[in-house]
Protein backbone atom coordinates (compact mmCIF):
# COMPACT_ATOMS: atom_id res chain seq x y z
CA UNK A 1 0.00 0.00 0.00
CA UNK A 2 2.89 2.18 1.08
CA UNK A 3 4.32 2.18 -2.04
CA UNK A 4 1.11 2.57 -4.60
CA UNK A 5 1.08 5.93 -2.32
CA UNK A 6 4.31 7.15 -3.06
CA UNK A 7 4.82 5.44 -6.64
CA UNK A 8 5.05 9.38 -8.09
CA UNK A 9 8.59 9.95 -5.66
CA UNK A 10 10.40 6.99 -6.38
CA UNK A 11 9.82 7.77 -10.40
CA UNK A 12 11.21 11.61 -9.28
CA UNK A 13 14.21 9.99 -7.66
CA UNK A 14 15.00 7.15 -10.69
CA UNK A 15 14.41 10.43 -13.14
CA UNK A 16 16.63 12.38 -11.53
CA UNK A 17 19.41 9.97 -11.50
CA UNK A 18 18.68 9.38 -15.00
CA UNK A 19 19.25 13.05 -15.52
CA UNK A 20 22.42 12.98 -13.69
CA UNK A 21 24.46 9.74 -15.24
CA UNK A 22 23.35 9.93 -18.42
CA UNK A 23 23.56 13.93 -18.47
CA UNK A 24 26.75 14.38 -17.08
CA UNK A 25 28.73 11.19 -18.44
CA UNK A 26 27.38 10.83 -22.42
CA UNK A 27 30.03 12.52 -24.32
CA UNK A 28 30.10 15.29 -26.93
CA UNK A 29 30.47 14.90 -30.22
CA UNK A 30 33.58 15.11 -32.36
CA UNK A 31 33.23 18.63 -33.32
CA UNK A 32 35.89 22.15 -34.46
CA UNK A 33 36.94 24.36 -31.82
CA UNK A 34 39.40 26.94 -33.48
CA UNK A 35 40.58 27.52 -37.37
CA UNK A 36 43.49 30.30 -37.62
CA UNK A 37 44.09 31.87 -39.26
CA UNK A 38 40.59 32.52 -40.55
CA UNK A 39 41.00 35.64 -42.77
CA UNK A 40 42.55 35.19 -46.48
CA UNK A 41 42.81 37.08 -50.03
CA UNK A 42 42.17 34.79 -53.17
CA UNK A 43 44.91 33.48 -55.38
CA UNK A 44 47.05 32.30 -52.98
CA UNK A 45 48.27 29.14 -51.13
CA UNK A 46 47.00 29.03 -47.19
CA UNK A 47 48.12 26.58 -44.77
CA UNK A 48 44.88 26.75 -42.11
CA UNK A 49 45.98 25.23 -38.60
CA UNK A 50 42.36 23.48 -37.21
CA UNK A 51 42.21 22.68 -33.79
CA UNK A 52 39.07 19.61 -32.95
CA UNK A 53 37.33 18.73 -29.65
CA UNK A 54 36.79 14.91 -28.76
CA UNK A 55 38.10 14.28 -32.37
CA UNK A 56 40.29 10.89 -33.57
CA UNK A 57 42.27 12.49 -36.08
CA UNK A 58 44.74 10.07 -36.38
CA UNK A 59 42.31 7.58 -36.93
CA UNK A 60 40.56 6.87 -40.52
CA UNK A 61 40.90 9.45 -43.44
CA UNK A 62 40.20 13.01 -43.06
CA UNK A 63 39.66 15.34 -45.78
CA UNK A 64 38.62 19.05 -44.89
CA UNK A 65 36.90 21.51 -47.18
CA UNK A 66 35.98 25.03 -47.05
CA UNK A 67 31.93 25.79 -47.57
CA UNK A 68 30.26 29.05 -49.22
CA UNK A 69 26.51 29.09 -50.27
CA UNK A 70 24.43 26.01 -50.65
CA UNK A 71 26.75 24.14 -52.80
CA UNK A 72 30.02 25.61 -53.80
CA UNK A 73 32.69 23.23 -52.36
CA UNK A 74 36.78 23.88 -51.88
CA UNK A 75 38.80 20.41 -50.86
CA UNK A 76 42.37 21.15 -48.98
CA UNK A 77 45.47 19.69 -51.66
CA UNK A 78 47.02 18.52 -48.30
CA UNK A 79 45.85 17.38 -45.40
CA UNK A 80 48.76 17.18 -42.39
CA UNK A 81 47.65 15.41 -39.10
CA UNK A 82 49.27 16.73 -36.09
CA UNK A 83 47.47 14.68 -33.42
CA UNK A 84 44.13 13.44 -32.32
CA UNK A 85 43.02 16.88 -32.16
CA UNK A 86 45.17 18.94 -34.15
CA UNK A 87 45.55 19.09 -38.19
CA UNK A 88 47.13 21.76 -40.90
CA UNK A 89 45.01 21.79 -43.82
CA UNK A 90 47.07 23.65 -47.32
CA UNK A 91 44.27 24.97 -49.40
CA UNK A 92 44.58 26.81 -53.02
CA UNK A 93 42.54 29.42 -53.51
CA UNK A 94 41.31 30.15 -56.66
CA UNK A 95 41.35 34.13 -57.92
CA UNK A 96 37.82 34.53 -58.24
CA UNK A 97 35.09 33.51 -55.53
CA UNK A 98 31.55 32.28 -56.78
CA UNK A 99 28.92 34.77 -56.94
CA UNK A 100 28.80 38.46 -57.11
CA UNK A 101 30.46 39.55 -53.57
CA UNK A 102 34.03 40.66 -53.00
CA UNK A 103 34.45 39.09 -49.48
CA UNK A 104 32.38 35.77 -48.25
CA UNK A 105 32.43 33.61 -45.30
CA UNK A 106 32.80 30.59 -45.35
CA UNK A 107 31.91 27.33 -43.39
CA UNK A 108 34.90 25.04 -42.33
CA UNK A 109 34.20 21.31 -42.46
CA UNK A 110 35.99 18.33 -41.64
CA UNK A 111 35.08 15.04 -42.71
CA UNK A 112 36.29 11.56 -41.61
CA UNK A 113 35.88 8.29 -41.50
CA UNK A 114 35.58 7.55 -38.15
CA UNK A 115 34.83 10.53 -36.09
CA UNK A 116 32.14 11.99 -39.21
CA UNK A 117 31.47 15.13 -40.41
CA UNK A 118 32.34 18.68 -37.92
CA UNK A 119 31.12 21.91 -39.34
CA UNK A 120 32.54 25.12 -37.84
CA UNK A 121 30.20 27.76 -39.69
CA UNK A 122 31.18 30.94 -41.18
CA UNK A 123 34.48 30.68 -39.53
CA UNK A 124 36.46 31.76 -42.71
CA UNK A 125 36.48 35.30 -44.64
CA UNK A 126 37.68 35.28 -48.15
CA UNK A 127 38.35 38.30 -50.25
CA UNK A 128 39.12 39.11 -53.85
CA UNK A 129 40.39 42.38 -56.11
CA UNK A 130 38.09 41.56 -58.84
CA UNK A 131 34.68 39.99 -59.33
CA UNK A 132 34.20 37.30 -62.16
CA UNK A 133 31.18 35.34 -61.13
CA UNK A 134 31.18 32.59 -64.39
CA UNK A 135 35.40 31.80 -63.31
CA UNK A 136 34.66 32.00 -59.49
CA UNK A 137 31.61 29.10 -59.84
CA UNK A 138 33.97 27.12 -62.62
CA UNK A 139 36.73 27.14 -59.77
CA UNK A 140 34.63 25.74 -56.69
CA UNK A 141 33.15 22.45 -57.13
CA UNK A 142 29.20 22.54 -56.95
CA UNK A 143 28.11 19.79 -54.67
CA UNK A 144 24.50 19.15 -52.52
CA UNK A 145 25.32 15.75 -51.34
CA UNK A 146 29.20 15.15 -51.62
CA UNK A 147 28.96 11.94 -49.61
CA UNK A 148 30.06 12.97 -46.01
CA UNK A 149 30.50 10.78 -43.89
CA UNK A 150 27.68 10.26 -40.60
CA UNK A 151 28.47 8.09 -37.82
CA UNK A 152 25.81 7.31 -35.79
CA UNK A 153 26.53 6.84 -32.19
CA UNK A 154 24.67 8.10 -29.05
CA UNK A 155 26.32 11.75 -27.99
CA UNK A 156 25.41 15.17 -27.87
CA UNK A 157 25.81 17.65 -30.13
CA UNK A 158 28.48 19.71 -30.07
CA UNK A 159 27.97 23.38 -30.30
CA UNK A 160 30.92 25.94 -30.62
CA UNK A 161 29.29 28.49 -28.54
CA UNK A 162 28.11 25.90 -25.62
CA UNK A 163 30.49 23.18 -25.60
CA UNK A 164 30.08 21.31 -22.48
CA UNK A 165 27.83 23.63 -20.93
CA UNK A 166 24.61 22.31 -23.46
CA UNK A 167 24.15 19.86 -20.12
CA UNK A 168 23.13 22.91 -18.61
CA UNK A 169 19.74 22.65 -20.44
CA UNK A 170 18.76 19.55 -18.52
CA UNK A 171 18.83 21.72 -15.54
CA UNK A 172 18.69 25.95 -16.34
CA UNK A 173 15.54 24.65 -18.58
CA UNK A 174 13.79 21.98 -16.48
CA UNK A 175 14.39 24.29 -13.60
CA UNK A 176 11.94 27.28 -15.07
CA UNK A 177 9.50 24.42 -16.54
CA UNK A 178 8.83 22.91 -12.94
CA UNK A 179 8.30 26.63 -11.96
CA UNK A 180 6.15 27.36 -14.08
CA UNK A 181 4.26 24.25 -13.51
CA UNK A 182 3.80 24.85 -9.70
CA UNK A 183 2.87 28.24 -10.26
CA UNK A 184 -0.07 27.09 -12.13
CA UNK A 185 -1.49 25.07 -10.31
CA UNK A 186 -0.91 27.08 -7.15
CA UNK A 187 -2.84 29.67 -8.67
CA UNK A 188 -5.60 26.79 -9.30
CA UNK A 189 -5.56 26.62 -5.20
CA UNK A 190 -5.80 29.86 -4.96
CA UNK A 191 -8.74 30.03 -6.98
CA UNK A 192 -10.39 27.15 -5.05
CA UNK A 193 -10.00 29.06 -1.49
CA UNK A 194 -11.47 32.08 -2.90
CA UNK A 195 -14.74 30.12 -3.96
CA UNK A 196 -14.61 27.84 -0.95
CA UNK A 197 -13.23 30.01 1.55
CA UNK A 198 -11.40 26.95 3.02
CA UNK A 199 -7.40 27.49 4.23
CA UNK A 200 -6.10 24.35 3.26
CA UNK A 201 -6.38 25.78 -0.17
CA UNK A 202 -4.60 28.58 0.54
CA UNK A 203 -1.98 26.44 2.46
CA UNK A 204 -0.95 24.79 -0.55
CA UNK A 205 -1.18 27.33 -3.02
CA UNK A 206 1.55 29.22 -0.52
CA UNK A 207 3.48 26.40 -0.67
CA UNK A 208 3.70 25.65 -3.86
CA UNK A 209 4.84 29.55 -4.81
CA UNK A 210 7.61 29.22 -1.84
CA UNK A 211 8.77 26.47 -3.66
CA UNK A 212 8.39 27.79 -7.21
CA UNK A 213 10.14 30.63 -5.94
CA UNK A 214 13.41 28.15 -4.90
CA UNK A 215 13.08 27.04 -8.32
CA UNK A 216 13.56 30.53 -9.69
CA UNK A 217 15.98 31.66 -7.88
CA UNK A 218 18.18 28.38 -9.03
CA UNK A 219 17.29 28.76 -12.52
CA UNK A 220 18.50 32.17 -12.48
CA UNK A 221 21.37 31.28 -10.76
CA UNK A 222 22.36 28.27 -13.33
CA UNK A 223 21.62 31.02 -16.41
CA UNK A 224 24.13 33.34 -14.35
CA UNK A 225 26.56 30.58 -14.83
CA UNK A 226 26.21 29.63 -18.02
CA UNK A 227 25.97 33.17 -19.74
CA UNK A 228 29.71 33.76 -17.95
CA UNK A 229 30.70 30.75 -20.16
CA UNK A 230 29.12 31.83 -23.37
CA UNK A 231 28.75 35.44 -23.03
CA UNK A 232 31.59 36.04 -20.87
CA UNK A 233 29.33 37.82 -18.44
CA UNK A 234 27.41 37.12 -15.49
CA UNK A 235 24.26 39.18 -16.77
CA UNK A 236 23.50 41.09 -19.68
CA UNK A 237 21.03 43.70 -20.40
CA UNK A 238 19.26 41.50 -22.22
CA UNK A 239 15.03 41.36 -21.82
CA UNK A 240 14.76 38.06 -21.52
CA UNK A 241 16.60 37.75 -18.42
CA UNK A 242 15.54 40.90 -17.28
CA UNK A 243 12.10 40.45 -17.61
CA UNK A 244 13.08 36.85 -15.21
CA UNK A 245 14.79 38.61 -12.71
CA UNK A 246 11.68 41.23 -12.92
CA UNK A 247 8.93 38.03 -12.25
CA UNK A 248 10.72 37.08 -9.14
CA UNK A 249 10.42 40.53 -7.71
CA UNK A 250 6.42 40.48 -8.48
CA UNK A 251 6.61 36.88 -6.19
CA UNK A 252 9.00 38.52 -3.85
CA UNK A 253 6.49 40.46 -3.24
CA UNK A 254 3.91 37.89 -2.95
CA UNK A 255 5.66 36.11 -0.16
CA UNK A 256 6.07 39.73 1.82
CA UNK A 257 2.41 40.48 1.14
CA UNK A 258 1.73 37.28 3.35
CA UNK A 259 4.45 37.94 5.94
CA UNK A 260 2.70 41.42 6.84
CA UNK A 261 -0.82 40.88 7.25
CA UNK A 262 -1.63 39.30 10.58
CA UNK A 263 -5.33 37.54 10.12
CA UNK A 264 -4.86 34.43 8.54
CA UNK A 265 -8.27 34.79 6.62
CA UNK A 266 -7.32 38.18 5.17
CA UNK A 267 -3.56 37.19 4.37
CA UNK A 268 -5.71 34.41 2.18
CA UNK A 269 -7.70 36.01 0.80
CA UNK A 270 -5.26 38.64 -0.22
CA UNK A 271 -2.51 37.14 -1.14
CA UNK A 272 -4.80 34.32 -3.45
CA UNK A 273 -6.35 37.06 -5.58
CA UNK A 274 -2.39 38.81 -5.71
CA UNK A 275 -1.30 35.31 -6.78
CA UNK A 276 -3.71 35.00 -9.81
CA UNK A 277 -2.53 38.68 -11.27
CA UNK A 278 1.13 37.87 -10.76
CA UNK A 279 0.80 34.82 -12.73
CA UNK A 280 -1.10 36.91 -15.41
CA UNK A 281 2.00 39.64 -15.44
CA UNK A 282 4.51 37.30 -15.48
CA UNK A 283 3.64 35.58 -18.76
CA UNK A 284 3.35 38.30 -21.13
CA UNK A 285 6.87 39.66 -19.40
CA UNK A 286 8.74 36.28 -20.00
CA UNK A 287 7.10 34.67 -23.11
CA UNK A 288 5.87 38.03 -25.08
CA UNK A 289 7.62 41.26 -24.14
CA UNK A 290 11.04 39.02 -25.32
CA UNK A 291 9.69 37.83 -28.46
CA UNK A 292 9.24 41.33 -29.82
CA UNK A 293 12.92 43.15 -29.47
CA UNK A 294 15.91 41.57 -29.69
CA UNK A 295 17.44 39.09 -27.33
CA UNK A 296 20.62 36.53 -26.70
CA UNK A 297 18.29 34.49 -25.47
CA UNK A 298 17.03 31.31 -27.45
CA UNK A 299 13.47 31.65 -28.67
CA UNK A 300 13.41 35.52 -28.55
CA UNK A 301 14.09 38.43 -30.66
CA UNK A 302 14.54 36.77 -33.78
CA UNK A 303 16.88 34.18 -32.23
CA UNK A 304 15.56 30.60 -32.99
CA UNK A 305 15.09 28.17 -29.99
CA UNK A 306 16.87 25.00 -29.85
CA UNK A 307 16.48 23.81 -33.58
CA UNK A 308 17.60 19.84 -35.27
CA UNK A 309 21.55 20.66 -34.20
CA UNK A 310 21.10 22.23 -30.61
CA UNK A 311 17.81 20.02 -29.07
CA UNK A 312 18.60 16.81 -31.26
CA UNK A 313 17.01 13.53 -30.22
CA UNK A 314 20.07 12.72 -28.14
CA UNK A 315 19.27 15.66 -25.50
CA UNK A 316 15.81 15.26 -25.68
CA UNK A 317 16.17 11.55 -24.38
CA UNK A 318 17.83 13.34 -20.85
CA UNK A 319 15.79 16.80 -21.45
CA UNK A 320 12.40 15.91 -20.89
CA UNK A 321 13.08 13.35 -18.12
CA UNK A 322 14.56 15.89 -16.43
CA UNK A 323 11.56 18.04 -17.00
CA UNK A 324 9.35 15.52 -15.80
CA UNK A 325 11.54 14.88 -12.63
CA UNK A 326 12.15 18.50 -11.28
CA UNK A 327 8.62 19.12 -11.56
CA UNK A 328 8.06 15.75 -9.36
CA UNK A 329 10.59 16.81 -7.09
CA UNK A 330 8.89 20.58 -6.68
CA UNK A 331 5.60 19.17 -6.02
CA UNK A 332 7.43 16.45 -3.40
CA UNK A 333 9.10 19.55 -2.00
CA UNK A 334 5.86 21.67 -2.00
CA UNK A 335 3.92 18.70 -0.33
CA UNK A 336 6.32 18.74 2.81
CA UNK A 337 6.49 22.90 2.70
CA UNK A 338 2.43 22.20 3.15
CA UNK A 339 2.65 19.90 5.66
CA UNK A 340 4.91 22.35 7.54
CA UNK A 341 2.32 25.20 7.36
CA UNK A 342 -0.46 22.59 8.50
CA UNK A 343 1.31 22.34 11.92
CA UNK A 344 2.38 25.55 12.16
CA UNK A 345 -1.36 26.38 11.87
CA UNK A 346 -2.74 24.11 13.77
CA UNK A 347 -0.10 25.46 16.90
CA UNK A 348 -1.46 28.71 16.21
CA UNK A 349 -4.82 27.90 16.21
CA UNK A 350 -4.37 26.07 19.61
CA UNK A 351 -2.29 29.35 21.15
CA UNK A 352 -5.00 31.66 19.91
CA UNK A 353 -7.80 29.15 22.40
Amino acid sequence: MFYKIHWWKYLGVLLMVYVLIVGLLTPLKPGIFDVKPNRFKTNQKVNINVKGYNTNYTKGNVSTYLKTGNSFLLKAEEVAIINDTELDAVFNLPQHLPGKLNLVQCSFIVDSDFDGTSVLPSKIVLSQDSINEIEGDLSWTISKSPGFHVIHTYRFPYRNILYETIRNTFFHVSLWFAMFSMLMVSVYYAIRYLKTQNRDFDLRSSALVKTAMLFGVLGLATGSLWARNTWDTWWTNDIKLNMSALSMLIYFAYLILRSSIEDPDRRARISGAYNIFALVAVVPLIFVLPRLTDSLHPGNGGNPAFGSDDMDNALRLVFYPAVVGFSILGFWIAQLQYRLERVKTALDDHEDK
